[in-house]
């Protein structure tokens, strides 16, 4: 496996490890607070940590590279992204929004395939359908979870495509920080307008550290998240996304005392499976010029 491919996959599921950790502190204080204020607040924290970051590596020095169309585009999807996603899964079961959310790897290998014009094998094609049969299998979804929030949640899931698709066309002279932090603003900045909706509760302290583990989880996943997407191949990197699925159940397991049933660990060795085999379909010379979409 070529080194680019190798570091976006390292990178991508270290991104999922902490989106899901983010994913479960959220989860905790959906209940109490609104949502827009929750992600105001989480919004806010995770600005203020990139800020420190950008500033301590001088990345700032280079802020006029963000004059590119692509990287404010790249934050709204990012925010509309986060809305739909959020909004979905305070309504859906944790595991029907899981599920959902993992396909983005699908509709992001169409999308590299039309935009990009990446070729993709048949066997990487069935090992992808395999990595998502076996997320099926670890959730299993049923009628009930098919209502408007699980199609809310699939918008989320195809802005969140839509995003990662456009993380290869930002100019790969931006610095990744800058990327991360022009994305936080926005997603702080409309969730700010939003609570303009409806009025603030109180938060305690324990809410408040909650939200912000939960920043610093996601402003690291974000960081993470863009290094991947600008590696290598997306049609490799991709559906690692699926780690973040184990990471769901060990998750679920210390937090909610949830067990995997027999359906669910034989989805999690199809998932295995389907990483390892995606991993041996890379052995062989790719067709595909790596930097094709940032030159």
């Amino acid at each position: 496996m070529n080194p680019h491919n190798r570091r976006g996959i390292v990178t991508m599921m270290a991104a999922m490890l902490f989106f899901v950790t983010n994913d479960a502190l959220v989860k905790l204080v959906s209940s109490h607070l609104p949502t827009p204020q929750l992600i105001f607040v989480r919004g806010a924290f995770t600005t203020l940590l990139l800020l420190l970051m950008v500033t301590l590596t001088g990345s700032w020095a280079q802020w006029r590279s963000m004059r590119t169309r692509s990287v404010p585009i790249r934050a709204l999807l990012d925010s509309a992204a986060t809305f739909t996603y959020l909004t979905a899964l305070f309504h859906l079961p944790l595991g029907n929004a899981t599920a959902i959310n993992l396909a983005a790897p699908l509709f992001l290998t169409l999308l590299a395939v039309v935009f990009l014009r990446e070729r993709v094998g048949v066997m990487r094609w069935a090992f992808i359908v395999l990595g998502f049969t076996g997320v099926l299998l670890v959730v299993q979804p049923d009628a009930h979870g098919l209502n408007a929030y699980a199609l809310l949640c699939v918008v989320g899931t195809l802005f969140h495509a839509g995003r990662d698709l456009l993380t290869r066309l930002v100019p790969a002279h931006v610095p990744s920080l800058l990327i991360t932090i022009s994305t936080s603003a926005m997603v702080t900045l409309l969730s700010g307008l939003w609570t303009l909706t409806a009025p603030w509760q109180p938060i305690s302290l324990e809410q408040l550290l909650q939200l912000g583990g939960a920043a610093f989880c996601l402003a690291i996943a974000y960081h993470l998240l863009t290094l991947s997407m600008r590696a290598g191949d997306m049609s490799v990197i991709g559906p690692f996304r699926y780690s973040g699925l184990l990471v769901a159940l060990v998750l679920g397991y210390l937090l909610w005392d949830e067990a995997p049933n027999l359906l669910a660990w034989g989805g999690i060795a199809l998932l295995v499976m389907a990483g390892l085999g995606l991993l041996h379909s890379q052995r062989a010379p790719s067709r595909v010029a790596l930097d094709a979409a940032t030159d």
